[in-house]
């Protein structure tokens, strides 16, 4: 696919568009990044929308972006320093980055079912050593009139909660529309330790790890280290049917009183199915890392602007995953996820507060990886609301996370059709991938 890039400017934020008059910008203004900011993935989050024509214009899109970001601040900022040398997202107004381009041919005749390599290039280039913008987006037109849209954010700012929640907004935005309720943007002071600070869970080891000397030296991320096994693994679109999976909740269900919901069963089947197809010796031990969103936990509001996840690690031997029934890894994952409740959050906070972390030299868990396997982690979308993106030209047919290779990531997706019926996309080995294809679908 040949992408011919036409233009690339900023777009800041418009205060006249309704948001109210402009702030007076300082470059000492900023919010400062949280505990839950600073554990979290330090990373691109790439996603790719298609539009079918008459695909809405370059001229809206970015009038709805100039005004969405005069709500949402910290998406035209920067990450960097606060004065008092803490980590923060600077208040600066720099802005967005918008890149346009073509492509001489229909989308329908280029565009993957699933994501390749080349989705790469309907994104600005994400190589860069210093990314100096938090969001980074391309709009690629097509010959038939089809457009793509490209859109990127840094992790450190925005969890995927927060994220979907700007997309909704921008597209209301580029309608003329109110957005809707505004961002509830982090603070200094937010999560502070409880006046009898109570760490009541093992922190150490599941927010954080002790590297050892050879790690702290190592680099991680694609594109260094693991780029030889990146060229090995490829992404398996797995489509689950309405009927498919009330067939398998009624199975992983069956003498339950209470159902287990469709992401508990869609999860412990893929989990059965990658340790399957992995070929893992029977005492080897998988566990899943799963975000939980912390926003319910803690009181906060919907529209929290930042990260508040914490993750839940199911964890079971290969010899129970694949010899007891998929109700036993369904109620793995159940009982763990139901672990991380407030009591979790509050203990997480009393010990990020704490210093110990810093004192212990420990490192935070989260970190991008090539490989993953026996383990596996997933980020499931299931609940958000990014189909609800709408310039004005109705909702995408096409959405997908961009190509991401790392064995072992999940991304769970509802459909397009909209019937309840969900979309996995799953790395995994190419050795692998014909064992995988032929157990995704078995009911055993």
């Amino acid at each position: 696919m040949e992408v011919k890039v036409l233009s690339s400017k900023l777009v800041k934020p418009a205060y006249n568009a309704g948001a109210g008059p402009a702030p007076a910008v300082s470059a000492d203004e900023y919010t400062p990044l949280t505990i839950f900011d600073v554990v979290t993935y330090k990373m691109q989050m790439a996603i790719i929308y298609a539009f079918p024509p008459p695909a809405p214009s370059t001229a809206a899109i970015e009038n709805g972006l100039a005004a969405v970001l005069a709500e949402y601040r910290a998406f035209a900022g920067q990450l960097g320093v606060a004065p008092d040398g803490t980590p923060a997202v600077l208040l600066n107004d720099r802005g967005a980055r918008l890149v346009e381009a073509a492509v001489d041919a229909d989308l329908v005749d280029m565009a993957p079912a699933k994501p390749t390599p080349e989705l790469l290039r309907l994104h600005p280039d994400l190589e860069e050593e210093e990314l100096q913008e938090v969001v980074l987006l391309q709009l690629t037109r097509f010959r038939c009139g089809s457009l793509a849209v490209g859109f990127t954010s840094n992790h450190v700012v925005a969890d995927g909660h927060a994220t979907s929640n700007f997309l909704v907004a921008w597209g209301r935005a580029t309608r003329g529309l109110p957005t809707g309720l505004p961002p509830v943007p982090r603070q200094a002071g937010l999560f502070k330790p409880r006046p009898s600070p109570r760490v009541d869970f093992d922190h150490r080891s599941r927010e954080w790890y002790l590297p050892s000397p050879a790690e702290t030296e190592k680099q991680h991320g694609h594109g260094r280290e693991g780029a030889a096994a990146a060229e090995s693994i490829v992404i398996q679109k797995a489509h689950f049917t309405k009927d498919f999976i009330a067939r398998l909740r009624a199975k992983a269900s069956e003498g339950r009183g209470r159902p287990f919901s469709r992401f508990e069963t869609v999860l412990a089947h893929l989990w059965r199915a990658m340790t399957r197809a992995r070929g893992l010796s029977p005492d080897e031990t998988s566990q899943i890392r799963l975000s939980v969103d912390g926003r319910h936990r803690l009181g906060l509001p919907a529209e929290y602007f930042g990260n508040l996840v914490l993750w839940a690690f199911p964890t079971a031997t290969v010899a129970d995953l694949l010899g007891r029934p998929l109700k036993h890894a369904a109620q793995v994952i159940h009982d763990e996820v139901a672990s991380v409740d407030g009591s979790y959050f509050r203990s997480f906070i009393d010990f990020a507060t704490s210093g110990a972390a810093e004192r212990e030299g420990l490192a935070p868990s989260a970190v991008c990886k090539d490989v993953l396997c026996p383990n596996v982690e997933v980020d499931s979308w299931l609940t958000f609301p990014f189909y609800e993106l709408d310039f004005g030209t109705g909702s995408p047919t096409y959405f997908m996370p961009s190509y991401f290779p790392t064995e072992g990531m999940l991304f769970l997706v509802p459909s397009y059709i909209g019937d309840g019926s969900v979309d996995a996309f799953v790395p995994v080995f190419q050795q692998n991938l014909e064992a995988f294809k032929e157990c995704c679908y078995a009911m055993d």
